[in-house]
């Protein structure tokens, strides 16, 4: 039968969207299902601030009346601005291993981004470095964690038929929690909190006591992470909106935070155990006995997660990460955890990645970021693409 895209206009649509990966993955040990209460939430251009300065299709392929593929096309317009890019994004690709499938639903993306103005695709992003970004080229038989993909391995082979290539590849370290802190690295921490006169950690043990710490947190963020590939700024309404979706699920005890003389936030890290097989066995949903299942994995869980972690331009190099890391280092032999896992670094970032190595880190999955490059429409191809693009336009 012909594979026929049309867009998600309806609820029915969204639903058809959100679900779809559960079935392709029916038998896929290592998937994990997404919160959909999250999902809902952040494929809604009513509810994800990011819609405002985001163009953004998202399609469904069919065979006949099956639901057979997925896909996300994402323009951050704020990001191309900032970094003077034409750049447009795909994420959310899931199909089964069907070449037909993928093609068709790259293939729309790519005529959308070209009538966009585009000139090359990346992917797979959407909105910023915050969302689940690229595809698994190594590991794949690695335990995967939130914010994720967890992808097969044909559609990598797939993309890379398709014409795309390395854009960037992220990397993920295994560290064994060392059964106590290496006395160098104690030694460094200890000269750390000397040498900077005023700086003091902050340990929480509530969640509530963190909060007025959310916003200081992320504005260091976007002072800090202006290199990293894909990041945008937070909004003070995306600051409070991430923090709410991840908030309940956090444990205080593995976020860790240095201010300065004035308590200023200067440097943090955010940490939680590993909550995945908590979400598996509640199948996604919160409600109604999720939630402790979630929270009771991550009290069983052997694993911590870095999540995020920053310092700030003008006291980096001081050993601020010595002090935030012993603190991380012994909370977390106190919890019972045995391993961490360091989320997706940067090939590129030589400085995390000495510090993860040092700890005895070895990499253990990588993801990989694809690009192509667009060609240029004629008049006569741009009218032809500008009817396929018809056809997936709610309406």
């Amino acid at each position: 039968m012909d594979i026929l895209v049309k867009p998600v206009c309806t609820r029915k649509d969204m639903k058809e969207f959100i679900h779809l990966p559960a079935k392709i993955h029916r038998d896929h040990s290592n998937w994990i299902p997404p919160l959909y209460s999250d999902d809902w939430s952040f494929f809604s251009s009513k509810k994800n601030k990011s819609f405002e300065y985001s163009d953004v299709i998202m399609l469904l392929a069919r065979r006949g009346n099956e639901v057979v593929g997925r896909i996300m096309g994402v323009i951050n317009r704020k990001y191309n601005e900032q970094h003077r890019e034409k750049h447009a994004r795909f994420n959310y690709l899931e199909t089964w291993d069907d070449r037909e499938v993928i093609e068709v639903l790259i293939r729309h993306v790519e005529s959308w981004a070209r009538i966009k103005g585009m000139v090359k695709v990346v992917g797979p992003m959407a909105f910023s470095d915050k969302d689940p970004q690229g595809y698994l080229i190594s590991g794949f038989d690695e335990p995967i964690s939130i914010a994720t993909h967890c992808n097969f391995e044909y559609l990598v082979k797939h993309l890379d038929a398709l014409g795309y290539t390395k854009d960037i590849d992220l990397v993920v370290y295994k560290i064994k929690i060392p059964d106590s802190t290496p006395a160098l690295y104690l030694k460094v921490a200890e000269r750390a909190m000397r040498n900077n006169a005023g700086v003091k950690l902050l340990e929480f043990t509530r969640r509530k006591d963190m909060k007025p710490w959310i916003r200081p947190i992320f504005s260091l963020i976007n002072e800090t992470f202006t290199e990293i590939y894909g990041f945008m700024p937070f909004t003070p309404e995306e600051m409070d909106d991430f923090a709410n979706r991840y908030l309940l699920l956090m444990d205080a005890r593995y976020i860790k935070a240095v201010v300065n003389e004035r308590n200023e936030a200067i440097g943090f890290v955010i940490a939680m155990p590993d909550i995945s097989k908590g979400i598996k066995k509640s199948k996604g949903y919160i409600l109604p006995f999720g939630i402790i299942r979630i929270l009771l994995a991550g009290k069983r869980s052997k694993q911590l997660n870095l999540l995020l972690g920053a310092i700030h331009p003008d006291y980096q190099n001081r050993g601020l990460d010595s002090i935030m890391g012993s603190a991380l280092l012994e909370s977390a032999r106190k919890g019972g955890l045995k391993y961490i896992d360091s989320h997706l670094e940067m090939e590129s970032n030589s400085k995390v990645r000495a510090e993860m190595e040092y700890m005895g880190g070895e990499v253990y999955k990588t993801y990989r970021i694809f690009g192509k490059s667009l060609q240029k429409l004629s008049k006569k191809s741009a009218a032809e693409q500008t009817l396929e693009l018809s056809e997936v336009i709610c309406g």
